[in-house]
């Protein structure tokens, strides 16, 4: 009987089962996407009717991610390094496998579950808050209420240079691990307190990858508290 009434107790307060992870895409009209690649969710997001906003920074990815969403109605693309502060150069490392390991930061445990891929070239660039990129682009927050972020291991400076559009994202899923998968990368942890911080809790993760010597990379998803309660 009692562990009857604790399970009805705790039920709300349990992790959505990963099947559930994209559930939240049903309730918004736009989603802000920064990490792109060549937008390989573009499908996925037109089957949904969804206003897209595309960021992504190697030159030669975005020229592939710019054809890929030509023609795909409300789906914009923008080149650009987004980070916690603007007019800043980064050394941006550029992962062989078509450049979606690749990221500001060195790699550390990485090769313990991907070790087929290296770091093969440098590029310099310039980064920008995704703040003064949508004053820069003359976006309007409210088109957009959920945001994606897959910027490996940076995810942590692109949510602080968003914090003036928080308010306006219902819902915000981040990539982390709780390792270090890239040198100095945010964790769930680290993560989970600036979410909590903003008013933003957890609802759901996934995990996707598992480290053998302990640790694994998380697909986690966040709704904002107030919305929630409305």
């Amino acid at each position: 009987m009692i562990s009857a009434v604790l399970n009805l107790l705790l039920r709300p307060f349990r992790k959505a089962p990963a099947p559930r992870l994209n559930s939240f895409m049903a309730k918004v009209s736009g989603v802000v996407h920064v990490g792109a690649n060549v937008g390989q969710e573009r499908d996925r997001y037109r089957g949904r009717g969804l206003k897209v906003l595309w960021v992504e920074p190697i030159p030669e990815v975005f020229a592939r991610l710019a054809e890929n969403v030509r023609g795909y109605d409300g789906q914009v693309a923008v080149q650009a390094l987004v980070t916690d502060v603007d007019d800043k150069e980064y050394a941006f490392h550029i992962a062989s496998n078509e450049g979606v390991s690749s990221s500001i930061l060195e790699l550390a445990q990485h090769k313990d579950i991907w070790p087929e891929i290296d770091f093969t070239s440098t590029i310099r660039l310039t980064s920008v808050t995704l703040a003064t990129l949508f004053a820069r682009e003359g976006l309007n927050p409210r088109d957009y209420q959920a945001l994606i972020l897959d910027t490996q291991g940076s995810e942590l400076l692109v949510l602080r240079g968003s914090v003036p559009l928080l308010p306006h994202f219902t819902y915000i899923k981040v990539e982390a691990s709780d390792f270090e998968v890239y040198k100095g990368c945010c964790t769930v942890a680290d993560i989970d307190a600036f979410m909590r911080e903003h008013g933003f809790r957890e609802i759901a993760r996934a995990t996707f990858a598992t480290r053998a010597a302990g640790g694994s990379c998380f697909d986690l998803v966040y709704q904002r508290i107030a919305a929630a309660q409305a």
